[in-house]
C-alpha cells in the first residue's frame, strides 16, 4: 500500500502543477493592477513548482515529513480554489483578487488532483512506519 500512496499523492500533485503551470500566464496582472500585489502568474508557477518538489520528495522519501509537505501544498491549493470559485473575497494582503466564479475542465481536473493528493497524503502521514533504529547504547554494559 505504501508504493500506491506514493504514487497517487505524486500524480495528485502533478496534475496540479500541470493545471497551474499551464494557467500561470492568463493570471499576468493586467495593466490596472494594484501595486504591492504580487503578481498572479507567479503564484500559479510557485505552486506548480511546491506541487512537483513535494511530490518528488513523497516518491523518493516516504516519511513522515514529506507526506506532511505534500498534505499542505494540496490541502491549500484545494482550499485556495474552493475559496476563490465560491467567494470574492478581494485582494489579501500581497495575494491579489483572484474570484473566478467559472467551472472547467482544468479545474476539475486541478479539483481531483488535489483532493487525491490531500486524502492520500493525509493517509500516508498516519501509516507511513519509521525505520527501525539502533539502540542508543551498542557497546558493553559497564560494571559497578
Amino acid at each position: 500500500m505504501g508504493v500506491l500512496l506514493r504514487v497517487l499523492v505524486a500524480a495528485g500533485l502533478a496534475a496540479d502543477a500541470f493545471v497551474h503551470w499551464r494557467f500561470a500566464p492568463d493570471m499576468a496582472p493586467g495593466p490596472n493592477a494594484a501595486s504591492g500585489t504580487i503578481p498572479g502568474d507567479d503564484l500559479f508557477r510557485a505552486q506548480a513548482l511546491l506541487a512537483v518538489v513535494a511530490g518528488l520528495l513523497v516518491l523518493v522519501w516516504a516519511r513522515r515529513w514529506t507526506y506532511a509537505v505534500a498534505f499542505l501544498v494540496a490541502a491549500s491549493a484545494v482550499g485556495a480554489l474552493v475559496l476563490y470559485y465560491s467567494v470574492d473575497v478581494g485582494r489579501l494582503g500581497p495575494i491579489p483578487a483572484m474570484y473566478d466564479p467559472h467551472w472547467y475542465g482544468d479545474k476539475t481536473i486541478s479539483l481531483i488532483g488535489e483532493g487525491l493528493a490531500t486524502l492520500a497524503a493525509l493517509v500516508g502521514f498516519f501509516t507511513v512506519r519509521t525505520a527501525d533504529r539502533a539502540p542508543a547504547h551498542t557497546g558493553p554494559a559497564l560494571s559497578r
